[in-house]
């Protein structure tokens, strides 16, 4: 990630908003199809033919070597997940990470989605990241600290027994789709990287059922819980304002497709 932290001018916002809102578009048409029996391999090959067809390019293709247009993270898998060819199956969690580059600017968001009918200790997991997610906008704003989202993303969710991940991170976004500064899920209040009007962040929690520590696969970008158990991750793009911060990006494409299948189960 580059060193200097970028303040983005109204109409370069604009421009990530326009990415932003075309991930969350293309997330529900991910979440049209996505059923027990799809492979990711298939979702990935929808994702990215709805993103060419809207005049924009995979973020993440071609992008440090990545294959795909999506990056899907099933159960256990905490991120970077590679789409493949096994279908999903009943209870089975898949977290669908997503960039577009459309207009020069970027736009990031990830949402884990329910694949048929998942365990409830599960939704709970779910839920909680969510609401992690929500806590750390809330502190996305004008002369708070980068340690400042951490905090309150690590305190909510330890306090409900999870573990927060370390390794990966939240960060800045613009004209690469990595930027400074970086935004950990973890931290001290009034640490960090001190937040201005007009930077762009992702904020992105990643939270285990069990411990924090995870391990990388063989494939050299599959990232699973040491224990096992799952994983949810929620990703937002935002700018940080004066007060509260603007959400660029939007789960609610996604929720409309959901709730009309009758599968929604954490909102907000």
């Amino acid at each position: 990630m580059g060193k200097s932290v970028i303040i983005l001018s109204e109409d370069e916002i604009a421009l990530v908003r326009e990415s932003s809102l075309l991930v969350g578009r293309t997330l529900a048409e991910v979440a049209r199809h996505i059923a027990p029996g799809i492979t990711t391999g298939k979702l990935d090959a929808i994702a990215e033919e709805f993103i060419r067809d809207h005049g924009a390019v995979p973020g993440f293709k071609g992008l440090y070597g990545c294959p795909s247009t999506l990056l899907t993270s099933v159960n256990e898998q905490v991120v970077h997940g590679l789409p493949d060819d096994r279908p999903l199956q009943d209870g089975d969690i898949a977290s669908v990470d997503c960039g577009v580059l459309m207009n020069g600017f970027y736009g990031d968001s990830a949402y884990t989605f329910c694949v048929g009918e998942v365990a409830s200790e599960t939704s709970e997991l779910l839920h909680a990241t969510r609401e992690c997610l929500a806590l750390g906008i809330e502190q996305a704003v004008e002369h708070n600290r980068t340690g400042d989202i951490g905090f309150a993303i690590q305190q909510h969710a330890e306090r409900k027994g999870y573990g927060v991940v370390r390794e990966l991170v939240g960060h800045g976004v613009g004209r690469k789709l990595h930027e400074a500064p970086e935004v950990p899920n973890y931290g001290k209040r009034g640490h960090g990287v001190r937040l201005k009007s007009g930077m762009a962040l992702a904020i992105e929690p990643m939270i285990n059922m069990g411990v924090k520590e995870v391990k990388q696969m063989s494939d050299g970008w599959t990232v699973v819980t040491k224990d096992g158990k799952p994983s949810a991750h929620f990703e937002h793009t935002v700018v940080v304002r004066a007060g509260k911060a603007e959400v660029l990006s939007t789960f609610q494409y996604i929720e409309d497709v959901l709730e009309k299948k009758g599968e929604l189960i954490t909102k907000g």
